[in-house]
């Protein structure tokens, strides 16, 4: 009997309410980990004359997002392909296509959840993407560019990277791997917010030479909202098989604890004292290098995923902030989202090559034979270091296209008064009713 995607059925045939229901809730979890999630975290971090504006950009990319999305980001992502590259643009706002049968990214086999969950749960991902780049930039680049820059980024970096790798493009069909998002997401955005903060610049000297957080404990519950939130990233996107969604959210923990605990382990070692946001930082790098594994590794291997990311970005930050090349004092990167997104997720995305289990990339590539070099297969860490590359090299140039661009049309930078003051000059409020850093009105 053919299955209407309305019928007079409240639940159509080809539907499972169990897996609809964990896709909705991943896609919370999803969307839980930028909003509120990485807003109060970076908002934290933020010295307080800039925690408005932190907030504010986060706040933006998220909502700024979700329009671009269904309007034209979606179907660029996960349409019928263009080009190899790139979907067909265009709305996803039709009843016809929301409630009708969804259709796995990459494999294109039948899910048992609407589209209109798939495009709920993908929405969180390019959120997540934009407010990362946020983070390189706050305290300085102007709101107008900001809102500029959001929806060509998500059109001309975000989408191709998705098409290519998670929808069938030329990457997928060669056989790289990307579970939950490590290259889509991660490399892509810490690399374009390295790139953006060149363009705009860096920060007042003042903030640069001292920008001490402005509530630690709004960091560690922003942490702990993006740790939490990550599981919906992970555990949803093993869209046939359960059993892979558990594994992917063991891992997850997994990474993320050994990461956690390396970094503030050399942070003692180092410092001589533990340090609350390293802590979180060391956090944040396992769960991004886990992202292209978490599905795809034994649990083992996500310990040994977790000690690598707890120590070579925490390693390249260390080499960042003491050298005086006048590259890295160019680029000041205000969150260390190169160190950890970039950086960790390239870890991961390698080591992908190196563990990825023959029996669990079968699920989420057509690929056939994709496995690690602990497997005997030594082609596949060489595929995800050449699509590490080509993620790389895109984002720096279409990042630098967009700047030269926005430049053109408005401002990227703060005036020299707005720099000094803060929120209350750029807009109109402050974080907290005290009066002292960033007030206008002198006594």
């Amino acid at each position: 009997m053919k299955c209407s995607y309305l019928s007079s059925s409240s639940t159509p045939c080809w539907m499972d309410k169990g897996s609809n229901a964990w896709m909705m809730v991943a896609a919370i979890l999803a969307g839980l980990a930028t909003m509120p999630g990485l807003l109060l975290l970076y908002s934290g971090i933020a010295r307080k004359k800039w925690a408005v504006n932190t907030a504010f950009l986060t706040l933006y990319a998220f909502t700024a997002s979700l329009i671009c999305w269904v309007t034209i980001c979606h179907n660029l992502a996960f349409g019928s392909h263009l080009l190899p590259f790139w979907g067909t643009p265009g709305p996803v706002l039709y009843t016809k296509f929301l409630l009708s049968r969804s259709h796995h990214p990459a494999t294109h086999q039948d899910l048992d959840f609407p589209s209109a969950t798939m495009v709920a749960f993908q929405f969180g991902f390019a959120a997540n993407s934009v407010a990362i780049v946020s983070s390189a930039v706050s305290a300085r680049i102007t709101f107008q560019a900001w809102a500029v820059f959001v929806p060509l980024w998500l059109i001309f970096s975000y989408t191709v990277g998705a098409s290519s790798i998670w929808s069938g493009g030329f990457l997928s069909r060669w056989g790289v791997l990307d579970f939950a998002g490590g290259y889509v997401v991660h490399l892509s955005a810490g690399v374009s917010g390295a790139v953006l903060a060149h363009w705009v610049g860096p920060r007042h000297p003042v903030d640069r030479a001292r920008y001490p957080p402005n509530n630690v404990m709004l960091v560690l519950g922003g942490a702990g909202l993006v740790w939490m939130g990550w599981i919906g990233f992970a555990g949803g996107s093993a869209f046939l098989s359960p059993q892979q969604a558990s594994l992917a959210v063991v891992n997850t923990n997994i990474a993320a604890a050994t990461s956690l605990l390396v970094w503030t382990s050399l942070d003692v070692l180092y410092h001589g004292q533990p340090s609350v946001l390293g802590a979180v930082q060391g956090l944040m790098t396992g769960l991004v290098a886990i992202s292209p594994a978490a599905g795809l590794v034994e649990a083992w291997a996500s310990m040994c995923i977790g000690l690598c990311s707890g120590s070579l970005p925490w390693l390249t930050r260390l080499c960042h902030q003491k050298t005086t090349a006048k590259f890295c004092e160019e680029v000041d990167d205000t969150a260390g989202a190169v160190h950890t997104h970039g950086i960790a997720a390239l870890i991961g995305g390698l080591l992908t090559g190196f563990f990825a289990h023959p029996r669990l990339t079968a699920l989420v590539s057509s690929v056939s034979g994709s496995k690690g070099v602990i497997f005997g297969n030594f082609q596949l860490v060489l595929k995800q270091l050449a699509a590490a590359l080509l993620v790389i090299l895109w984002n720096v140039a279409v990042t630098t296209l967009i700047c030269v661009v926005v430049k053109r049309l408005m401002k990227l930078r703060m005036s020299d008064d707005q720099l000094r003051i803060g929120d209350d000059a750029v807009h109109g409020e402050e974080a907290y009713a005290v009066w002292e850093d960033g007030e206008k009105t002198t006594l």
